[in-house]
């Protein structure tokens, strides 16, 4: 009978392979790699339920990564191709001159070689992962002719090693384009790469992570809510699972191989971007001795590294050019820029292999004990991690990689990087740093603040703590979460959905009194106060809370973003968040002349400076360009939470355009989660948007209602909640039907 079932079982398999071999077009491949695609695919399964969501299952892991990137790729794959020119500095290839230094930057670290010989060295489950990544890839590529990359048309393994950190703006982007453009720049470089790079919008970027015990929830489970704020469209929503044991789902920025916020059937994990100081600079004394550079370090002088690198650009005329630098370097880092006389070289973490070990391994976790094992690879630099499992524990976890230094040197500035005592001096472990597991409190959280507020009373105590632990300090977010958590004992699923679109923005219930104040202190005589009386009195009235229909809503926010580039300019320089700059720095003079402008702006757009906010904050969706475009006059979703910096949990980062009145958003709430775990895990999400990077997928814009309104959707995790609801079961290279029956 075994032997019945396993010869039954190969004939499947060879009518799955035959199958997906005459699904496949002519490529340039060689017949053994062209095999090897088949083979794998016919080990694939991908099922789309009704929102356009892949559930991937393999025989193996790596069968899961080939199917879970060819879907990703079915999806959007213009959204893959750009991360990883981005990842391997290679943009200015498709973008042209202007994307030079960003391409440099990257090249500072990213070398193809040097990731080849780590790829070589990695270990062979690694290895094997990688590959399928590349094959999955070029897989797509292969089965799907009509589309036409920019620059990237085939993947190699070693490729997946670029890109291992999924958060918004990895350490790498901290370096200045301005500083670095001036310090290799010199007049060799092409007339648009020495044009300033665009102004960043001011919009924070970061996370809400809320976990809670199940001492306090009402049925005794675990609760964990996933709530990344990042530019829109930036991951792919799906599930991961193998025969071998592999049972995840979440959120994949764009690319990658591993889910970057999800769960398992037995824990979750949430990241929120940290305000550990893991980046230093060095300000280094170099000198030209005897035809080479050369840097003091204590009583020695040191070589100056250096080499070469060369960046590919398109030209107007479509043809390829190349820009040479020579890259130095010091024992620090690569040097970055000069201030003051000084080259300054750029410390930070680049571990790439133990980085995408920790990122896949986390995922396979079965509970806490596990977990830890695996963030002692120590390859996460630069977010905290919420944690909820179905044993009941709880945890808010520090990022891992946090270098040892003396606390006497100030690293949010440039140190000297001649002075030894300096250095990094290894790695903090896990006792020495302020992580929260199973606080007695009963719940942690992280907003991008500090974490000597992750846990109420039982929260680690910052004088306990090198000063390098945090530089973030609180923020709105972090005061609103401990409003919704003190206290509560009776938690539900439906309940952590509510609080995670709770209304309330408290950074105005500080702000507000103060330009009541500012107000009522003017002269008599002054105009300010007849102009501006009928808004102050609006706003002193009001509760404080969003929605569509609040006047206050739009009045204060516009306030707020007259305040605003200069204001943040100024509150990044001192280190404050922007609310706590208003209260605390900007002048009365500044914030009655912020209101009066905001009064000017909405009767000059609108007609009128009481208007609702869901008339301005809009939500739109018109194509897939990489830098989204809108049109006031075509169809939106108004969406009633509004910007992160006022303390709304619910994040939507929205401006004006050039060519718009009205308010659209590209940042904030991205994928949003919220699960529950005991002896069957439960979960429920919405995604901004839809999974489709087509317009003409009907998944493109399908789950924009439910963003606005915050109204989760069950997360089919288990295949019994699968069932009825599969829109298409295939394998990769199937042909897609021209429509496609649910699988009822």
């Amino acid at each position: 009978m075994v032997k019945q079932r396993g010869r039954r079982r190969n004939r499947v398999f060879a009518a799955a392979t035959l199958a997906a071999l005459a699904a496949l077009p002519a490529v340039a491949a060689a017949p053994a790699e062209e095999l090897r695609w088949r083979t794998q695919a016919a080990r694939v399964t991908i099922a789309r339920d009704e929102w356009g969501i892949a559930h991937v299952h393999g025989r193996s892991d790596a069968d899961a990564v080939f199917g879970a990137i060819y879907a990703q790729a079915e999806d959007d794959w213009g959204r893959i191709e750009r991360n990883y020119l981005v990842a391997l500095g290679r943009t200015a290839e498709a973008d042209g001159e202007a994307a030079i230094w960003a391409d440099l930057r990257q090249r500072l670290y990213v070398d193809p070689a040097d990731l080849a010989a780590r790829y070589r060295r990695s270990p062979a489950w690694l290895r094997q992962l990688c590959r399928a990544w590349a094959d999955g890839l070029n897989f797509f590529l292969a089965t799907h002719p009509g589309v036409h990359p920019q620059v990237l048309t085939r993947f190699e393994p070693w490729m997946a090693l670029s890109f291992t950190e999924g958060s918004i703006g990895g350490d790498i982007e901290r370096i200045d384009l301005s500083a670095l453009r001036r310090f290799y720049g010199g007049g060799t470089a092409p007339a648009l790469a020495l044009a300033t790079p665009p102004v960043p919008d001011g919009e924070p970027r970061g996370s809400n992570g809320i976990a809670i015990a199940p001492a306090n929830t009402a049925d005794g489970r675990a609760l964990l809510l996933i709530n990344p704020h990042t530019s829109f469209f930036f991951r792919a929503e799906l599930q991961m699972t193998s025969d071998a044991g592999l049972d995840a789902y979440g959120a994949a920025t764009w690319g990658q191989f591993f889910l970057y916020q999800g769960f398992n059937r037995h824990l979750g994990w949430m990241h929120t971007s940290s305000g550990v100081d893991s980046v230093d600079e060095f300000a280094e004394t170099v000198e030209r001795r005897n035809g080479r550079l050369v840097y003091r370090y204590g009583r020695r002088w040191r070589p100056v590294q250096s080499a070469p690198v060369t960046i590919g650009y398109r030209k107007p005329d479509g043809s390829l050019g190349e820009y040479r630098v020579v890259a130095l370097r010091t024992h620090h880092g690569p040097l970055v820029a000069e201030r003051a006389g000084h080259p300054i070289a750029e410390a930070l973490m680049w571990r790439p292999v133990p980085a995408l070990e920790q990122s896949w391994l986390r995922t396979t976790a079965t509970d806490l004990h596990h977990y830890l094992k695996v963030a002692a690879l120590q390859a996460n630099s630069s977010n905290g991690t919420l944690y909820a499992d179905d044993r009941g524990h709880i945890a808010y976890l520090h990022p891992q990689f946090v270098p040892r230094r003396d606390d006497r040197f100030d690293y949010a500035r440039a140190v000297d990087g001649a002075d030894p005592g300096t250095d990094w001096h290894g790695l903090h472990g896990f006792a020495t740093l302020p992580n929260v597991v199973d606080p007695a409190v009963g719940w942690a959280h992280n907003t991008n603040d500090w974490p000597w507020d992750a846990a109420g009373p039982d929260s680690p105590k910052a004088a306990a703590f090198p000063r390098y632990m945090d530089r973030a300090g609180p923020n709105p977010r972090g005061r609103h979460a401990d409003e919704l958590l003190v206290g509560v004992r009776d938690w539900t699923p439906a309940r952590l959905i509510a609080a995670a679109f709770d209304a309330h923005m408290p950074a105005f219930d500080t702000l507000l009194p103060l330009l009541a104040a500012d107000w009522r202190a003017l002269p008599p005589g002054d105009p300010l106060r007849a102009r501006l009386a009928e808004p102050v009195v609006l706003l002193s009235g009001w509760d404080r809370r969003w929605g569509l229909a609040s006047t206050e809503t739009t009045l204060a926010c516009f306030w707020g973003d007259q305040l605003g580039p200069a204001a943040r300019d100024f509150a990044g320089a001192e280190r404050l968040n922007l609310s706590r700059y208003i209260a605390e720095r900007a002048t009365p003079a500044e914030r009655l002349a912020a209101l009066d402008r905001a009064v000017d702006r909405l009767n000059r757009d609108w007609g009128g400076w009481r208007v609702p906010w869901g008339r301005v904050n809009r939500f739109q969706r018109l194509d897939d360009a990489a830098v989204p475009h809108f049109n006031d006059a075509k169809p939106f979703t108004p969406v009633p939470f509004a910007s992160a910096q006022w303390g709304s949990l619910a994040s939507f980062g929205a401006r004006s355009y050039p060519d718009t009145r009205a308010w659209y958003g590209t940042s904030g709430n991205s994928f949003v989660a919220v699960v529950a775990f005991g002896p069957r895990v439960q979960a429920w999400g919405v995604t901004a948007g839809g999974e489709s990077g087509d317009p003409a997928s009907p998944h493109f814009a399908d789950q924009a209602a439910r963003y606005a309104e915050g109204r989760l959707r069950p997360i089919h995790f288990w295949p019994d909640e699968l069932a009825g609801h599969v829109a298409r079961r295939y394998r990769p290279g199937d042909p897609a039907p021209a429509t496609a029956p649910p699988d009822r």
